[in-house]
C-alpha cells in the first residue's frame, strides 16, 4: 500500500514559504498611555491562564464594568467589591485590585498586602492622575502596578488588555509586547469598517428574512486586532431570545480541526504517534480488518477509502433508546433521550472497522477518518479526547467556553439550539450534539461534538496564525502547524486535518478573493472559520441553519462566502 509523502525538497519549499507569510505580526495601531510602575516577578501580561485563578475587585462592579467585562474576554475572572474581601478572594492565586486613588482607600490597600502575605499575586490597577495624593512604586502591597492615566471606558478597556497581553505596554522604562487578541474595534485600523459593517449588516438581514438561518454570528480578526464582532437575529424564528456574541453554537465538522486535529498535532510533535504508522499498529481491534495497513496521515487527509456516511440512529432496535435513564441505558443523547449503554463501543465502532474499504489514495471525504483518530488518541493518552484537548490546549490558553457537552457546563439558554429532531430523538435539541453518530458516541467523536463561542474560536485561530504560539506560550512547533495547514494531497486540496482554499472553484471557495494560503473548515449546522496567513486575518461565521429543520437556503444564498468576500473587499480597497 502506497501513502502520500512530500518530498524533502518540496517540504523546504513550502515551509520557506509559510515562514515568509505566516509569522504572528500583531500591528498596534492605537497608541497605549497605560503604564507598568513596577512587575518584579513579570507577571503581566499574565502567560498559561489555568494556572490561574483570577478575581478582580473594585469599590463598584457598576463603575467599573468595562474594565471587568474586557477581562473577561479573556479568562473566567471573578468580580467583587471590598466587602467580604477575604472570604471572596481566599481561593484567588491572582488579584487585581482596581480604582482611583481617592477610591484605593488605606484599609483596601491593607487587605491586598495582607494577600501578598498568603502568597498570592497581587496587581493594583490606578485609574486617574492624582501623582501628588498616590504614586504606585515597589513599596506598595502588590506584586505589580498598572497606571491609567484618567477614567473612562476607553482606558479601561486599554488597562484590562494590557494585563493579558492584548496591547503592548509602550509607555514608561517597562515595557511588554502584544501576546493576545486585541479588542479595539478596529480602531487605527486604516478600513472602512462603517462600509464594510453595512455590507454585512445587509447580507445577514437576507440570511434571517430568507430563512437561511434564524441567526449567527460574524467575527474577523486582523492582524490580532478584533475588527468586527456581531451577532444578528434570534436563536430562533420566533424572535424571543436575541443572539449575542457570548452565545454557544454547535460547530459540526469544525470539531475535526479544532478539536481532534490539535490533539492529532500534539501527540505527533511529540513522537507519541507517527502519521506514517498503520491503524493496525495502534489498535488491536483493526488488526484483523481491511484497515490494519492504513496510515494514519491517510486518514488525516480523507484519502482512506472509508466510507462517508453511516446512518447509525437508522438500525436501532426496539429497545435501544427511551426516554428515561436506568442502568441499561446511560447515553443521553438529547433531553429526555438516553440511549443504550456501551451502545458505541458493541456496535457503532465494530460496524466502521467492518465497513469496505474503496482502493486507498482518492479524495473520499468520511466522517469515520476522524472517528478513527479519536480512538487513536485515546488508545496512547489513557485520558478522554474531550479531557486531554481541554489541558493541553483550551484551559491554558483560554478558550473558556469551547467544549464538549456543554449542558454540564453552561445553562441551556446560553446555547444556541439546532433541529427540531423528528427522526430519532424527538425533541428540539440544544447543548446535544445535532450530529446522530457524535451524539450516540455520548456527545465526544473526533468528527462533531464539540461547541464554542466565535471568540473561542478566534484564540485558536490566532494561535495558528501565530504558528503555534499564543499568550506567550508555545503549544506547538513552528513546523507542526506548518504542516498541517499546508496542502499535503496530491489528489485533492487538502492538508492534515485541515480543509484548503480551492483555486479551481468556479463560485470560490471559501471566497472568491482567498487565496492559496487559507485553510480551515466549515461544519453542517451553518458555521466556519477560515485562516489567512498571507493577509493575517481570522474570518469565523456561527449560525444554526438547521434549525427548525435542515434548510440549504444558507448554501443557496452563498452567505458565508460573501460575508468573507466583503472583508476582503475592505481589506483590498485599504490596500
Amino acid at each position: 500500500m502506497k501513502s502520500y509523502k512530500v518530498s524533502s525538497f518540496l517540504w523546504s519549499l513550502i515551509l520557506l514559504f509559510f515562514v515568509g507569510q505566516a509569522s504572528a505580526q500583531y500591528k498596534q495601531t492605537v497608541v497605549n498611555p497605560v503604564s507598568l510602575t513596577h512587575d518584579a516577578k513579570k507577571l503581566i501580561p499574565f502567560q498559561r491562564l489555568d494556572e490561574l485563578k483570577i478575581a478582580v475587585v473594585t469599590p463598584s462592579p457598576k463603575k467599573y464594568n468595562t474594565f471587568i467585562e474586557t477581562l473577561q474576554y479573556y479568562a473566567d475572572v471573578q468580580s467583587f467589591d471590598f466587602n467580604q474581601y477575604d472570604e471572596n478572594t481566599k481561593y484567588s492565586n491572582t488579584i487585581i485590585v482596581a480604582g482611583t486613588a481617592q477610591e484605593l482607600r488605606s484599609d483596601f490597600l491593607l487587605m491586598a498586602a495582607q494577600s501578598t502575605v498568603n502568597k498570592k499575586d497581587v496587581i493594583i490597577v490606578r485609574f486617574g492622575d492624582e501623582k501628588d495624593s498616590f504614586t504606585l512604586s515597589s513599596n506598595l502591597p502588590s506584586n505589580a502596578g498598572v497606571h491609567v492615566p484618567d477614567f473612562t471606558e476607553k482606558s479601561q478597556r486599554y488597562a484590562a488588555m494590557s494585563i493579558f497581553g492584548g496591547m503592548a505596554i509602550t509607555e514608561g522604562t517597562l515595557r511588554t509586547t502584544q501576546t493576545r487578541l486585541q479588542y479595539t474595534e478596529g480602531e487605527g485600523s486604516g478600513l472602512n469598517l462603517v462600509k464594510m459593517t453595512q455590507k454585512i449588516d445587509g447580507i445577514a438581514a437576507e440570511a434571517i428574512r430568507e430563512k437561511g438561518a434564524p441567526g449567527m454570528v460574524v467575527m474577523a480578526v486582523k492582524n490580532g486586532q478584533v475588527i468586527f464582532n456581531k451577532a444578528y437575529g434570534s436563536h430562533t424564528y420566533d424572535g424571543k431570545k436575541a443572539t449575542t456574541t457570548k452565545d454557544i453554537f454547535d460547530l459540526a465538522s469544525v470539531s475535526k480541526i479544532a478539536g481532534t486535529t490539535p490533539v492529532v498535532m500534539h501527540l505527533q510533535e511529540r513522537g507519541i504517534i507517527n502519521l506514517d504508522s498503520t491503524m493496525g499498529h495502534y489498535l488491536w481491534q483493526a488488526k484483523q480488518t481491511n484497515k490494519k495497513d492504513i496510515t494514519l496521515r491517510t486518514v488525516m487527509l480523507h484519502e482512506a477509502g472509508f466510507t462517508p456516511f453511516i446512518p447509525f440512529y437508522r438500525n436501532l432496535k426496539p429497545g435501544d433508546l427511551q426516554h428515561f435513564p436506568d442502568d441499561a441505558h446511560q447515553v443521553k443523547v438529547a433531553d429526555s433521550a438516553y440511549l443504550k449503554t456501551n451502545y458505541y463501543r458493541d456496535v457503532m465502532w465494530p460496524e466502521m472497522l467492518q465497513s469496505d474499504v474503496k482502493p486507498i489514495g482518492n479524495y473520499v471525504y468520511s466522517d469515520i477518518s476522524m472517528y478513527v483518530m479519536k480512538e487513536v488518541a485515546e488508545h496512547e493518552t489513557a485520558e478522554p479526547m474531550d479531557e486531554y484537548v481541554q489541558k493541553i490546549l483550551y484551559r491554558p490558553i483560554g478558550m473558556k467556553a469551547a467544549g464538549y457537552n456543554p449542558r454540564n457546563r453552561f445553562a441551556r439558554e446560553r446555547i444556541v439550539p439546532t433541529q427540531q429532531d423528528t427522526a430519532f430523538r424527538k425533541v428540539l435539541l440544544q447543548g446535544y450534539v445535532h450530529d446522530e453518530g457524535a451524539a450516540m458516541a455520548g456527545g465526544v467523536a473526533g468528527h462533531a461534538g464539540l461547541f464554542s463561542t466565535a471568540n473561542d474560536l478566534a484564540i485558536y485561530g490566532q494561535m495558528l496564525l501565530n504558528r503555534g504560539e499564543y499568550g506567550g506560550v508555545r503549544y506547538f512547533k513552528r513546523e507542526t502547524v506548518d504542516m498541517f495547514t499546508s496542502k499535503q494531497s496530491r489528489t485533492s486540496r487538502r492538508g492534515l486535518g485541515f480543509d484548503r482554499f480551492e483555486p479551481v472553484s468556479k463560485t470560490g471557495y471559501p471566497s472568491k478573493l482567498a487565496n492559496e494560503s487559507v485553510y480551515g473548515h466549515t461544519g453542517y449546522t451553518g458555521t466556519c472559520i477560515w485562516i489567512d496567513p498571507r493577509n493575517q486575518l481570522i474570518y469565523i461565521f456561527l449560525s444554526n441553519r438547521v434549525h427548525p429543520q435542515v434548510s440549504t437556503k444558507l448554501l443557496d444564498l452563498n452567505i458565508r462566502s460573501r460575508i468573507q468576500d466583503a472583508i476582503y473587499e475592505t481589506i483590498n480597497e485599504a490596500k
